[in-house]
Formats: C-alpha cells, structure tokens, sequence
C-alpha cells in the first residue's frame, strides 16, 4: 500500500495533467469516442439536477451509453471528473473593459461569477478547500487582480479584495441554491413575522427592520448591498492613501 503523501501526490499531478495538459485521447484501448468536455458537460447536467452527491463514475457513464470501465479510460476516478466539471461549469472568465474603472470592472466580475453559481449551485461546495485550480479558474482570478493594476494596493491586499468578493457571492449563492423558488429574504419574512408575533417586545428593532424592508421595497438586495459596501470600502482605503 503507498503511503498517504504518495497517494496525495500521484492525485495531484493527475490532476494537473487533466485540467492543464489534457490528453488528445486514451493512451491505450480502442479508438476515443469522447471527449473530457462532453464527460464533463454530462456530470454537470446530473449535478444541476440532482446534486454533487448524485454524481458517480457509473451514472456518468450511462448517460453517455459507456461502460464505466471505458469512461476510467478517460478520467481516473470522481475527483478528476468534478475538477473537469467545475472547470467546464465555471467557465472561462469574462471579458472586462480594460479601460473602464476598477470599480465597474470588480462589479461586473462579482455578478457574472454569482450567476454561474447560481447556474450550478452544485460548484458552491465543490470548490472549497486547498485542490488544484485548473486555467479557467485562475483566469478568473487574473481578471480581478487585473482590474486592480494601478491602485495603491499591494499584491496581498488586490488578493483580499478578491476573497471578499467571492465571499459574498459564494454565501448568497449558496443561500439561494437552498430555497430554488424563492429569494432567501421572500422565504425568511413570513416565518419571522410568525415567530415575532407576540414578542414584539422582546425584538422591537428586528421587528422594526421587517416591516420598514416590506415597506420601502429593500427586500432581496443583498448582492447589490453587499457589492457596494465592499467596494466601497475599498475606495475609502484608496482615498485615505492618495491624501498627502
């Protein structure tokens, strides 16, 4: 049995060999018939659906009317197949204007990627942890660092920058992945509103704060809110570094 370290090890220089060197077909066997995109693209449609945990080597392969002893010829196992797919899922990273201000540029980055986690909710708990990022995702993050080229900040501040930013989206994704048919502030109102009924006195000021929400129409702007407090601070920062 090969100690952890080597198993840990040969995994990981897979898996720089799928994601950044992917192999133009089987090195033995018959002749390919697919592709790592169309094995990934099939892991995604079962994971939108059905979730992560539904993903299987087996499954997979049904789907793409292989055996799985032939779809192994392609992807080692299931941690290669769902690097393939977040990589597939998340995309290439958007094109932002280079000559529009960092601001906008951090803004449109922020929202794209909440709409592919909110396309593939499943990505939310896939990419956590330390792994191996494959092209598409550090481009996306040279996007954002990119966009910060030429402010005051230091390379480990652009790079908080971009951790709060894919914070927030990756929490309010996740909180709306939970409840599909609703906004998560749309599901929490009437249950609140329930549960503070007859303790008005207890919580006067969340009370206060539900129905002022309902009242001015600030419900269901937390991307908006949260973007803009970030960034805002960032500016600040920025500000507070050009005074002499």
């Amino acid at each position: 049995m090969e100690p952890a370290d080597a198993t840990d090890a040969t995994q990981r220089r897979r898996l720089v060999e799928l994601l950044w060197q992917p192999p133009s077909a089987p090195r033995r066997g018959p002749r390919p018939t697919l592709t790592l995109t169309a094995i990934a693209r099939a892991g995604i449609a079962i994971a939108d659906t059905d979730g992560l945990g539904a993903v299987t080597m087996q499954r997979v392969a049904e789907s793409l009317d292989v055996t799985k002893m032939a779809l192994y010829r392609y992807v080692p196992g299931k941690t290669e197949l769902v690097a393939l797919m977040i990589e597939t899922g998340i995309g290439e990273p958007p094109v932002l204007p280079a000559d529009a201000p960092w601001r906008d540029q951090l803004d449109a980055w922020a929202r794209q990627m909440y709409d592919r986690f909110r396309r593939h909710p499943w990505a939310v708990t896939a990419t956590v942890g330390v792994r191996v990022l494959g092209p598409n995702e550090l481009g996306w993050m040279e996007r954002a660092i990119n966009a910060l080229n030429g402010t005051r900040l230091h390379g480990g501040e652009k790079l908080d920058v971009v951790v709060l930013l894919v914070g927030h989206v990756r929490n309010l994704a996740q909180q709306v992945a939970a409840i599909p048919t609703e906004t998560p502030e749309q599901a929490m109102e009437p249950a609140l509103s329930a549960l503070l009924r007859g303790h008005e006195q207890r919580f006067p000021a969340l009370l206060a704060a539900v129905a002022s929400a309902a009242a001015h129409d600030g419900r269901d702007q937390a991307l908006d809110f949260g973007l803009s407090r970030i960034l805002d601070g960032v500016q600040l920062l920025l500000t507070d570094r050009a005074r002499p």
